[in-house]
């Protein structure tokens, strides 16, 4: 309930307020008083009366004094009297028994951590702004305790329609088909028994049959081998994860050889942008903006015949001068055409992996800041973390999704229909 401006104008009137300082000291005190008061009626409501207030009621319990108890808050330090019972019964719910931190400092913390601050900007900042000394070695035992939630998140539940973004960490399977799965990895620097090595963290993230973005998996290897992807795959699969009707790729090592040993029907779709990135690093600065321009006919193209066509043209004009840039979609032309034969809903959704790059660039933001990470634990938490912040910003479908969904049940009929 707000406080009227002649009530705030006797608050400061009958406290003598004349500084910050002396705002937050009556803040503390009202606080304590507030608290103390909440915990005496936890009491009431343990015992089944009032202090004072026993009368005929039959009960072999009652009060027993208090003891004393030092808390931490936002407003500063200060004691409560905790009430206490004969037969030991009383267990506070509003400041539980060895809790003595109430300030909310862990969840800033941890929220700080998760936008990339170092443990030591952290410690710098909490200083400042609410005069806590806590130390780095702290600061990462407050973030360890996400761990748990980690593991959890592997197995975590699918989004729900009614809660789409609600990071429920709870044990339970994948849906049993996504239409649409993008697979990348990003490379980070780790520090193992003195020395720095290159690390990976394998990103999946998957569309699903409700038009929603999920991110599946995320996990920190060595190599990019079919070994490795292959196992991720199947992890996928025991946690009820049955069919993918395509994967969405930029051609990493060992992805293909993983997808088709896992899921055989699925179909591949290397990201366009990639392809054309990969051709333009053989052609000439000052033939760029034409060559890029001449092949627009080719990925723009109504159907797959009609982009070969446009790919014979350029051959024509651009083989002689520059032989690779044209060979490499030739060599690729099979998982590069998989999106020609579907509207263009369903090919802006596919024919690039730009959505999870832009995942991909959210990790960069807030990873930026360490140039080596000193465990693999603290990479996961960084990525775990940043992936909640990024999930809690996807509250909407994709654009025509209801079309898109109609599309492809019509032409992959139960694969999908028996999911729903």
């Amino acid at each position: 309930m707000p406080v009227a401006k002649e009530q705030i104008r006797q608050i400061i009137s009958e406290n003598n307020i004349t500084s910050v300082a002396d705002v937050y000291s009556l803040l503390r005190d009202s606080f304590k008083d507030i608290l103390q008061e909440l915990m005496e009626a936890e009491m009431d409501s343990t015992l089944g009366y009032g202090k004072n207030q026993k009368g005929d009621i039959q009960s072999d319990n009652k009060r027993n004094g208090h003891s004393t108890k030092t808390l931490k808050s936002q407003y500063g330090e200060f004691q409560i009297e905790v009430p206490r019972d004969r037969n030991g019964e009383f267990e506070p719910k509003l400041v539980p028994k060895y809790q003595r931190d109430i300030s909310g400092i862990e969840e800033k913390v941890i929220s700080l951590y998760a936008r990339g601050m170092s443990t030591r900007d952290i410690h710098d900042q909490l200083k400042d702004l609410y005069g806590v000394e806590l130390s780095a070695e702290m600061v990462s035992k407050i973030t360890d305790r996400i761990l748990p939630r980690v593991k959890e998140w592997q197995t975590r539940p699918p989004r729900s329609t009614l809660f789409p973004y609600t990071t429920l960490f709870r044990s339970r399977p994948l849906h049993a088909v996504y239409p649409f799965v993008f697979m990348d990895c990003i490379h980070y620097k780790v520090r193992e028994e003195g020395r720095i090595l290159s690390r990976a963290a394998y990103v999946v993230l998957g569309v699903t049959t409700e038009g929603y973005k999920d991110i599946l998996s995320i996990t920190v290897g060595a190599n990019e081998t079919s070994k490795f992807w292959l196992g991720m795959l199947n992890d996928l699969k025991n946690r009820g994860l049955r069919d993918v009707l395509f994967f969405c790729v930029d051609g990493l090592s060992g992805f293909k050889e993983a997808i088709s040993a896992v899921y055989p029907q699925a179909q591949i779709q290397r990201c366009v942008i990639h392809m054309l990135r990969n051709s333009f690093k053989y052609v000439n600065y000052q033939d760029l903006k034409k060559f890029s321009s001449d092949f627009k006919a080719v990925y723009n193209a109504p159907t797959e015949q009609a982009a070969l066509s446009e790919l014979e043209a350029i051959k024509g004009k651009w083989g002689k001068k520059y032989p690779y840039a044209i060979s490499n979609w030739e060599k690729n032309w099979e998982d590069v055409s998989s999106f020609f034969q579907f509207s263009d809903d369903i090919r802006r959704i596919m024919y690039t992996t730009n959505i999870i790059e832009g995942l991909n660039r959210q990790y960069r933001k807030v990873t930026k800041t360490k140039s080596v990470f000193p465990s693999d634990t603290a990479l996961e938490k960084l990525l775990y973390l940043a992936s909640e912040n990024v999930a809690k910003k996807w509250t909407q479908r994709y654009r025509n999704w209801d079309q898109v969904l109609s599309q492809l049940i019509l032409l992959y009929g139960e694969r999908i229909t028996q999911y729903l």
